[in-house]
Parts: structure tokens; sequence; C-alpha cells
């Protein structure tokens, strides 16, 4: 299990994954919760495959000072209902795009969960397991400023990014292409 976050010597966010190759897409949650200084532990933990570690896990992370769990996982998706139902912690659940279905699948498993045990379902892919991440930093604030702040920073950041470039078609990347493409034809 990869462990981060010195500060506070153990992990607030556990970032649980169905497989190895879901790392792909969780590694931005990873990315995510670093950037906001919030200490995670990143660990593989099959709904299917290893059932008992993953009722274990889940059972044992608040005594263990967890306060939220993200769980990827992609086609059935059953890692974090599973998870929620072995917790009182909030689960956040990022669907992993699958070849199938190209995600689909993963998210109406992770949403369809029934009354009762609730998963908070996040965007397929890449940009849910970002926004995972900063809900996860958000509900932390609630108790630790220092992540609130970090969130505040981090969509600060966002909208300067916006506002310094309004209009992408003026002195962008994509106009130095553009221009390469014209210069190219005028050589040819």
């Amino acid at each position: 299990m990869k462990k981060t976050g010195a500060k506070f010597g153990k992990p607030l966010v556990g970032v649980i994954m169905g497989s190895s190759s879901d790392w792909v897409t969780m590694e931005h949650a990873a990315n995510t919760l670093r950037a906001l200084g919030v200490p995670f532990e990143t660990r593989v933990v099959s709904a299917h495959r290893t059932p008992d570690l993953l009722f274990e896990y889940a059972s044992s992370a608040e005594r263990r000072g967890i306060a939220v769990i993200i769980a990827g996982a992609g086609g059935a998706a059953h890692l974090p209902g599973m998870a929620a139902a072995k917790t009182v912690l909030p689960v956040l659940g990022v669907p992993v795009e699958s070849k199938a279905l190209k995600g689909l699948d993963s998210l109406l498993s992770i949403a369809q969960m029934p009354g009762g045990i609730p998963v908070g379902t996040l965007a397929i892919g890449k940009a849910g397991a970002i926004n995972a991440a900063l809900l996860a930093g958000a509900i932390l604030g609630i108790q630790h400023t220092e992540f609130r702040e970090a969130v505040r920073k981090f969509r600060s950041t966002q909208t300067l990014k916006v506002l310094a470039n309004p209009n992408p078609a003026s002195g962008t990347a994509m106009q130095k292409k553009t221009t390469k493409k014209k210069a190219k034809k005028k050589l040819a």
C-alpha cells in the first residue's frame, strides 16, 4: 500500500481501484490529492477477485483514520458500492472507461445504488478522478482549513488560466500549428 502525507502521519483518503490497469485513470486522483496536500494511500482491492480484502479494507478504514474513500472501477464496477456497504465513510465512485462500452457500464453500475447505501458518482475517466480528489478535499476542508484553501486556490488558478486566454485562436499553440502548416504549404 503506497502512503503519502507526512504532515498528518497517516492518510486521510483511501484511493482504491479494482485492478492495477485502473491506475491510468486513478493516478489523476492521486496527483490532484498530492497537489492539494491531502495525505492519501493507494491500493488495488478487487470486489470480485479479493472480496475479503475489500471488506477488511473498507471496514477498517475509519479506525485507521481514513475520512474519505475514492473507489475507481470499470465494467461491472462493484467496488465503490461494496466499499460503501462496509463503511459509513463517504465513498466517491470513479467510473473507469471500459473497452466494450467506453465507461457507460461503469457509470451506470456505480450510479444505480439502492437507497440506503450512497456512493457519490463522478464522471467517467480522468475528469471523474480529478473531481473525486477535489470533492474529497472539499469534504476534508470542513474540518481542515488548509484543504479548503487548497481547493479554493485550485479553482482560482483554473479561473485565471481561462481569463488569461479568452480567445484560443490568438497567440496560442493552435495558431502556431496553423501558421506552420501554412508555411509548409508555401514551401511545397
